[in-house]
């Protein structure tokens, strides 16, 4: 990690990773505390940096030249790849203290806005060719209306990258029924003190219909694995992540002409 004094200790059978969005102004706060140690921890851990970044990145394909919203973009980890890469990146998180901390690591060559998953996006129609929307899904407590907003604000036939806790590594960790939609909790340890990090758990059939709902097409749905670094830095977790899931990605299409699963 760049700087361990601070980084996040993951519990015991939590997750362990956020990317910045969370369900109330509360846990905004919360988010608001953990700032630049979050962004430390999520800089180079064993979830974030060699796990979902890699898979995400790979599924967005090549962004050179394209227009791509980072929603919930957390401390701007994302936009720092994106920017490498070409892209012409917008973004928003719904923490102000993220959004700070995003504008500082791209030193105003991005415009990033304070807006929440969710709710209306501060975007014209069609004004995106790429979303990328990494491990915040499950904070909104409206994933219909937010998977809507990102279909609304992409061109036709733009594609939108969402990645998550994968729903039965919850379900295993947590118990009850796979197929109930559960408002959970998780503590993580960090140097401000326990955080509670409030998320959504649902069956994957939810999630997926959230997303056709809204007016996508799914066109791939990946259970990443390790990225080969990992082995390397966190052998333990590699291991782990080898044999059984932890997140997951949809990639979503918004069909170029009217979708024949829409009611007229």
């Amino acid at each position: 990690m760049n700087a361990p004094v601070v980084a996040l200790a993951r519990p015991a059978g939590a997750a362990g990773v956020c990317h910045g969005l969370c369900v109330s102004e509360d846990l905004w706060a919360a988010y608001d505390r953990m700032g630049l140690s979050f962004q430390q921890h999520a800089a180079d851990s064993a979830y974030n940096a060699h796990y979902d970044r890699p898979a995400v990145l790979a599924a967005l394909g090549p962004v050179t030249g394209r227009r791509v919203l980072d929603a919930a973009c957390g401390p701007g980890l994302y936009l720092r790849e994106l920017l490498e890469r070409g892209a012409e990146v917008t973004a928003f998180d719904a923490s102000p203290v993220m959004v700070r901390l995003a504008r500082q690591r791209t030193a105003g060559r991005v415009q990033i806005d304070q807006a929440a998953l969710g709710k209306p996006l501060p975007y014209a129609d069609g004004a995106f060719d790429l979303v990328v929307c990494a491990l915040a899904i499950h904070y909104a407590s409206d994933r219909t209306a937010a998977f809507a907003e990102f279909c609304r604000v992409l061109r036709p036939g733009g594609a939108a990258v969402v990645s998550t806790q994968h729903p039965v590594a919850d379900w295993l960790r947590k118990g009850g029924s796979y197929f109930q939609t559960v408002l959970e909790t998780d503590i993580w340890h960090t140097p401000s003190g326990d955080q509670p990090v409030l998320f959504w758990r649902e069956p994957l059939s939810a999630l997926c219909a959230a997303a056709t709902n809204a007016g996508f097409l799914i066109e791939k749905l990946i259970e990443p694995v390790p990225a080969g670094t990992m082995r390397e830095r966190y052998p333990e977790d590699c291991e782990k992540l080898s044999t059984e899931p932890g997140f997951l990605i949809l990639r979503l299409l918004k069909p170029a002409g009217p979708n024949p699963s829409l009611p007229s």
